[in-house]
C-alpha cells in the first residue's frame, strides 16, 4: 500500500479562511484576500502541524525541506526576483501565525535575504542606498537577538550610541553612511556574542527564522498568555513566509495598523494609527509615536474607500482592512506597488493581516512599478 508525504507547506492561493487550523489565522487570512481578488504578495504557509511535528521530534519533519524549496521556487518565479540575489534580491518576511491571534507574543524576522553582497544589489536596484542599509541592520538587530539570543539591549544600545554621535533623536537623522557603520558594529555584536558572523546565505537565514518562530510558541511569554487567554498549548504556530514591501523607503512610506471596528467598542468604522518612513516592528517598539489614521495632517482615508468597502463586505464579523499606510500611495484596491520592484502589485506586507480584528501592514512609495 502506497503513502503519500504529509503536505506540510501551503502557497497563499491554495488556502481559505476555513483552514485556520491549518494555516493558521494570518495564513488563512493572506488565502481569503487572495481569494477575494486582492492583491497579495507571493508568499506560503508552513502549516501548524509541521510545528507540532517539530515539537514532538525535536526536529523539523523530514519532507518539510523539501516542500520549501519548492514553494520558494514559486514564490520567487512569481515575484520575478530570487532569494537574496546580488543584483536584485528577493526579500522576504517570516512570521508566526496561531490559530488564534496571540499579538506580540511570538517571533517576527523581516528582510531576509539580506547580506553583504545584497544589500549592494538592493542599493542599486532601489535607487536608494540609505534605504538599503537601513534595512540590513534591521535584520542584523532582529535576528541577532530573535534567532541567535543575543541580548536585543545590546543592539538599541549600538543604535542610541550611532544617534548620539550623530546628534540627532530618532533613526531618520542617521544617513547611509552612519547606516553602514551601525551595521558594522551589529556585526561585531554577533561575532562577540556567539563566537561566528552573521550568515551570509539567505536560505541559512530563512530556515533559521522558521525554527526561531516554531520554537517561539513555547516562549514564557507565550506560554503565559495562552493561559492567561484560555487557548490549548498543543495547537502550535503555522509560519508564514511572505514577501517584503517595504515601509522604510521614505517619507512617503510608511507601516501602521488598520482596524474596521473600534478595537476598544467594537464600533463599525475605520480607525488606527501609522508611522512614516518605518517597517512593522518599530509600531510595536514604539521608537516614534504613530500617526492617527484620522489625524487633520493627513487624507489617509478619503484615498482609501473602495479597499474599506471591500473589506466590509467580505464578512460579517470584524474584519481589518488592508489598506496602504501610506498617505499618498493608495490606489483604487487600497494596495500599493513598490516603486523598484517589478513584480505585481503587492499588498503590503510588513505585517501580513490576519483574519483576527488586527493586523500590521507596511506600504511603500507611491511610485509606480
Amino acid at each position: 500500500m502506497s503513502t503519500y508525504p504529509t503536505k506540510y507547506v501551503y502557497d497563499i492561493a491554495e488556502g481559505s479562511r476555513d483552514m485556520r487550523d491549518l494555516l493558521g489565522g494570518k495564513g488563512a487570512g493572506l488565502a481569503e484576500m487572495a481569494r477575494l481578488g486582492l492583491p497579495v504578495p507571493p508568499g506560503f504557509t508552513i502549516t501548524t502541524e509541521a510545528c507540532r511535528a517539530y515539537f514532538g521530534t525535536g526536529a523539523e519533519p523530514a519532507e518539510l525541506a523539501g516542500q520549501v524549496d519548492a514553494a520558494l521556487a514559486r514564490m520567487e518565479e512569481a515575484a520575478g526576483r530570487r532569494l537574496g540575489d546580488s543584483a536584485d534580491p528577493l526579500l522576504v518576511s517570516v512570521r508566526s501565525g496561531a490559530k488564534f491571534s496571540m499579538p506580540g507574543m511570538m517571533e517576527t524576522v523581516l528582510d531576509i535575504g539580506l547580506n553583504d553582497a545584497s544589500v549592494e544589489g538592493l542599493a542599486v536596484r532601489s535607487g536608494d542606498p540609505r534605504f538599503a542599509w537601513d534595512s540590513y541592520r534591521r535584520l542584523i538587530s532582529m535576528f541577532g537577538a530573535t534567532v541567535l539570543g543575543i541580548d536585543v539591549h545590546l543592539f538599541h544600545d549600538a543604535l542610541d550610541a550611532a544617534k548620539s554621535a550623530k546628534g540627532v533623536t530618532d533613526d531618520l537623522g542617521l544617513d547611509v553612511d552612519d547606516l553602514r557603520a551601525l551595521v558594522m558594529r551589529e556585526r561585531e555584536i554577533v561575532l562577540q556574542q556567539t563566537g561566528r558572523d552573521f550568515p551570509q546565505d539567505p536560505r541559512e537565514q530563512l530556515d533559521a527564522a522558521v525554527r526561531a518562530v516554531f520554537a517561539s510558541w513555547n516562549a514564557p511569554r507565550a506560554v503565559l498568555y495562552r493561559r492567561q487567554e484560555r487557548i490549548p498549548n498543543d495547537l502550535g504556530t503555522a509560519v508564514n513566509v511572505v514577501a517584503m514591501v517595504f515601509g522604510n523607503l521614505g517619507m512617503d512610506s510608511g507601516t501602521g495598523v488598520a482596524f474596521t471596528r473600534d478595537p476598544a467598542t467594537g464600533r463599525p468604522g475605520i480607525y488606527g494609527d501609522y508611522l512614516q518612513d518605518a517597517q512593522g516592528e518599530d509600531v510595536v517598539a514604539g521608537i516614534r509615536n504613530p500617526v492617527p489614521l484620522w489625524s487633520s495632517s493627513t487624507s489617509t482615508l478619503r484615498r482609501t474607500p473602495s479597499c474599506c468597502a471591500r473589506c466590509g463586505r467580505s464578512r460579517s464579523t470584524t474584519r481589518t482592512c488592508a489598506t496602504s499606510s501610506s498617505p499618498s500611495s493608495i490606489t483604487s484596491s487600497g494596495c500599493c506597488r513598490p516603486g523598484w520592484a517589478s513584480a505585481p502589485p503587492l499588498l503590503p506586507s510588513g505585517s501580513p493581516p490576519s483574519s483576527s480584528t488586527s493586523a500590521r501592514s507596511t506600504s511603500t512609495r507611491r511610485s509606480g512599478g
